[in-house]
């Protein structure tokens, strides 16, 4: 890992200007979208072969090799994969909001309920590794949601995803990743439908394509190269710390990682670890680690919850104080133990997170991300008499007599 030393007037911007920024694929990605538009899959043939290396006979995995990856599960990773299952529907199934009615005192009733988009897709990235993780969690999520069809893009079909898929009832995969794989989920192809939306996080290209897309299809937010801040104060283990700041350069080079704290002791020692541990595995990637020495803690947590990370840890008796002051990031883990990984696999929140600093205004991965909220209206006998005048009224008024007139004659 790169460590660079920033000092108490650090700033967001100064952060995240260590890693690349997100939209410098803007071009390239939109000519890979333009030619999966017009050329659907012979450009998906041309565009996999070009990036990935790979001939594709067809984009879509038969469901007997689906059937086989999932049979030759180690029961060592059934276990866990179904833990994972387990956990990430419960907190999916509490999220569900209930329809409510209100009634109104002209009469009136309007009922807002929530319904499910009819099909959604999910990216399953496949580039450094595996990540059945992330396929649990946007399959299971969009399940429990009540969507009627699933879809899945991912890289290469590794064995591990597609028992994953198995285990979780998909059936719609194709080997496919990248931009291209976002356009065809998109725009549709002679051989992929067209979805509702669109789920998972991806590298700069795949983030940039779904930003390109977004109002063709809906997507669940700009879910691009991963990020940690960590918030040490005293009492911190610098062991543990070190150990999550490595863990999320296992991402790539492009992963944000960050460590703030006012005990310089602490960033010492943390730094330290972390140049030790970092040559111990192959995993780690030379990603940016930013080492800010803060005024305090409170300072500390101001600076984080600018900075407005994926991943936000509190480590130490004061920062894990000023929990409640956080608004800005996609998961927060507050004490000791609450080590990011075990978001990432078995916790049960969602690991598919808002990135880049869109955790000002955006939620992680949940049953809303598939579901709409409709609102229902009626009308019974004497309401619309008790409303026409004032409807008619402000149509008037805005250039809309035929408005007015539908509303008169209803009284």
């Amino acid at each position: 890992m790169r460590v660079v030393t920033l000092g108490d007037e650090a700033t967001p911007a100064q952060v995240r200007a260590l890693v690349p920024d997100p939209r410098g694929v803007e071009g390239p990605v939109a000519q890979i979208v333009r030619e999966v538009r017009e050329r659907g899959d012979r450009a998906l043939v041309d565009l996999t072969r070009k990036f990935d290396g790979v001939e594709l006979d067809q984009p879509l995995v038969p469901p007997a090799e689906i059937d086989a990856a999932e049979r030759d599960l180690d029961p060592a990773m059934r276990e866990a994969m179904n833990t994972a299952i387990a956990n990430v529907a419960a907190v999916a199934e509490a999220a569900l909001g209930e329809p409510r009615r209100v009634e109104l005192p002209q009469g009136q009733a309007v009922e807002v309920g929530e319904v499910p988009v009819r099909r959604a897709a999910a990216y399953v990235p496949g580039g450094r590794a595996a990540y059945p993780s992330t396929l649990i969690m946007c399959a299971v999520t969009a399940d429990r949601a009540g969507v009627d069809e699933f879809a899945v893009c991912t890289p290469g079909g590794h064995p591990l995803v597609l028992a994953a898929c198995a285990l979780c009832g998909v059936e719609e995969v194709y080997r496919l990743g990248g931009a291209q794989a976002i356009a065809a989920l998109a725009y549709g192809t002679e051989t992929i439908e067209p979805v509702d939306v669109v789920v998972g996080p991806g590298n700069r290209y795949v983030t940039e394509a779904k930003r390109q897309v977004a109002g063709v299809v809906g997507i669940d937010g700009l879910a691009g190269p991963s990020e940690l801040v960590v918030v040490a104060s005293e009492g911190a283990d610098p062991e543990l710390v070190a150990l999550d700041l490595l863990a999320q350069a296992e991402h790539g080079e492009d992963s944000l990682v960050c460590l703030i704290t006012p005990e310089q002791e602490i960033l010492d020692a943390v730094v330290e670890r972390v140049e030790l541990l970092a040559d111990m595995y192959d995993s780690v990637a030379d990603a940016p680690l930013a080492a800010v020495r803060a005024r305090d803690s409170e300072r500390a947590v101001r600076l984080a919850d600018a900075i407005a990370p994926e991943h936000l840890e509190l480590v130490g008796e004061e920062a894990e104080s000023q929990a409640g002051t956080v608004r800005s990031a996609g998961c927060l883990f507050v004490g000791r133990d609450a080590g990011t990984a075990f978001g990432d696999y078995v916790a049960g929140s969602n690991h598919v997170l808002p990135t880049s600093g869109a955790a000002r205004f955006q939620s992680a991965l949940s049953p809303a991300t598939f579901r709409r909220r409709m609102a229902r209206v009626s009308l019974p006998e004497g309401a619309a008499t008790r409303l026409a005048s004032a409807g008619a009224t402000l149509a008037r008024a805005e250039g809309f007599p035929v408005h007015g007139e539908s509303m008169e004659r209803r009284a």
